[in-house]
């Protein structure tokens, strides 16, 4: 789902707590670089539903600027099959929002 306008809002896998009972969820809210050096008090936030018994990424989140050209590329890597393991071994784009969903290291909400 894709919402174009002021505030973007984009998400992959929203049905994934219905598919999948031991999941960990990992998120952040933060002012991307390029509003804190700008002024602008405008955050964004993102989310990572990961299958805990298999490390599988089956759902992202992202609320804020650019959200859908950023979760389009990765449904490419969540369609192929891409594991937490190789997020946090990715080194991310600096300074982008982007880079925040391979620098998720904190479990958020733990389901059992």
């Amino acid at each position: 789902m894709s919402a174009f306008c002021l505030l973007a809002e984009k998400s992959i896998g929203a049905q994934a707590r219905e598919k999948h009972s031991d999941i960990d969820i990992y998120k952040t809210s933060f002012t991307p670089m390029k509003n804190a050096l700008s002024g602008l008090d405008e955050k964004t936030f993102i989310k990572m539903i990961v299958v805990r018994s298999t490390d599988k990424v089956v759902g992202l989140h992202m609320i804020g600027a650019d959200a859908p050209e950023i979760i389009q590329g990765m449904a490419v890597a969540i369609r192929a099959g891409a594991t937490k393991a190789v997020f946090d071994s990715t080194i991310g784009i600096h300074p982008t929002a982007a880079e925040e969903f391979v620098t998720l290291r904190e479990v958020s909400v733990l389901s059992v």
